[in-house]
């Protein structure tokens, strides 16, 4: 069974920093590629960023290029999201998932997981 896990999130001002980690169960981080998505209040989900399966492939949204990194911990399953420089347009919800994952985009590939809220304000 897939499953997904977030944590990280939180109130941080704005200019500060968070990990977001997605704890993946049920499968290896070699069968799936995996993205983060958002939610911002009264927008649609977007994609953030993903990592491919395959080769590690990284794929950013043009607005957190530069700002935020992914990366994964095959060993312990973990796949994480360290944003820095964080802005208000920042604020939303965030979600990991089983992805399609292009160096030149990504999709939702089925899993999601329950989301953690991220608020950047002062």
């Amino acid at each position: 069974q897939v499953q997904l896990v977030e944590s990280g999130g939180g109130l941080v001002q704005p200019g500060g920093s968070l990990r977001l980690s997605c704890a993946a169960s049920g499968f290896t981080l070699d069968y799936y590629s995996i993205g983060w998505f958002r939610q911002a209040p009264g927008k649609e989900r977007e994609g953030v960023s993903c990592i491919r399966r395959s080769d590690g492939i990284t794929y950013y949204a043009d607005s957190v290029k530069g700002r935020f990194t992914i990366s994964r911990d095959k060993a312990k399953n973990m796949v994480y999201l360290q944003m820095n420089s964080l802005k208000p347009e920042d604020t939303a919800d965030y979600y990991c998932a089983t992805a399609r994952c292009l160096s030149s985009g990504m999709g939702n590939a089925g899993s999601w997981g329950q989301g953690t809220q991220v608020t950047v304000s002062s």
